[in-house]
């Protein structure tokens, strides 16, 4: 049964297990990564920012998976369709990384000779700075982002794995925020207007297995002027107590119960590049997704293998608000993805 979170108090007990399976609208369960239990080399933190305003989008990541840290950035350009990204890896950082414990405060820092990337929280705002040499030929990429923080409601969720009582999963989604800015590269230059532009953070904690499979879609813009954005996805872990489902509309979450991604097929595997359904079970969310651009990216380092596919897009369809009221997507941007992982 779907359980709602109330009740502040550590995420873990002693034994490393998680204490309550659910969802909530803040991060009100409590991480610590010196109370997780598991093989230390199974554990996952990480920060993603996604900026976008329907013609451009920026994204910047920091993980500290353990065996192997990462620092990426993704520059994409939707009107002339193509995307750039270069991704760092560094050994064993081990949690060296030192992640904040929250979102809500703390800043994050990884810097090298040839990139850098800054991740400051001021509270009401986010101040996300960057740079990376040789990031097209000879030319450095550099930025600097500001998210404005508004005082609204969020997905989280916690969620346990019940093959392995020491794996979990602790994730939140902070949707539309509005995002002001600009990235350089080369001779070019792009700018992001907090009139056109929002930012989704993706702040994810946890230990699960060396598989896993996800479907992950988000939206951040407005609809006659009012923020609305979505957060759909399923995969993580036994999801009976909860699901990151939700619809956000003027600062209020909306939730929404088991969901399902209808990707067209070609030749017997998923055609991505084709018009994508995504329906919930109580007929609250009809929606189609019309593809732009697929940022695919695979490796397969024997061991460590992945193959990502973030398709970026139109939404357009209905959807269903808590109190009945219906609102209608017209090529409303954002993306869907499916990722299989082996790490």
């Amino acid at each position: 049964m779907v359980h709602f979170l109330r009740t502040k108090h550590p995420l873990l007990n002693q034994k490393g297990q998680l204490t309550e399976a659910g969802y909530s609208t803040s991060l009100i369960l409590d991480y610590d990564r010196r109370n997780i239990k598991a093989n230390a080399l199974r554990i996952k933190e990480w920060d993603y920012y996604l900026i976008t305003d329907g013609k451009t989008g920026l994204a910047l990541t920091i993980a500290d998976n353990s065996y192997m840290g990462l620092a990426s950035i993704s520059l994409l350009d939707f009107e002339n369709r193509w995307e750039i990204t270069k991704s760092l890896m560094r050994p064993f950082p081990m949690g060296k990384t030192n992640f904040p414990s929250s979102s809500e405060y703390g800043d994050l820092r990884i810097s090298r000779k040839n990139y850098e990337l800054i991740f400051e929280n001021h509270g009401n705002n986010r101040l996300l700075t960057f740079f990376m040499d040789h990031f097209r030929g000879n030319e450095t990429l550099r930025g600097e982002i500001t998210l404005n923080c508004p005082q609204t409601e969020s997905m989280v969720i916690a969620t346990p794995f019940p093959q392995k009582p020491k794996a979990f999963y602790y994730n939140q989604k902070i949707n539309c925020m509005p995002a002001s800015g600009s990235v350089s590269l080369g001779g070019d230059s792009y700018h992001f207007s907090q009139d056109f532009a929002m930012g989704v953070l993706d702040w994810g904690r946890g230990v699960w297995p060396y598989k896993s499979t996800w479907f992950w879609s988000s939206a951040s813009g407005r609809i006659n002027g009012i923020p609305f954005g979505l957060n759909l996805g399923y995969g993580f872990g036994d999801t009976s107590a909860a699901t990151e489902n939700m619809l956000f509309y003027n600062g209020k979450a909306h939730k929404l119960d088991q969901v399902v991604f209808e990707i067209p097929q070609k030749e017997n595997a998923p055609d991505y590049q084709r018009a994508w359904q995504i329906r919930d079970q109580a007929e609250r969310l009809q929606l189609s997704f019309h593809p732009l651009l697929n940022r695919a990216a695979k490796i397969d380092f024997k061991l460590l293998c992945s193959d990502q596919q973030q398709v970026f897009g139109h939404f357009n369809g209905n959807v269903i608000l808590d109190d009945g009221t219906k609102l209608t997507l017209k090529d409303f941007f954002g993306f869907v993805e499916h990722v299989k992982n082996k790490w």
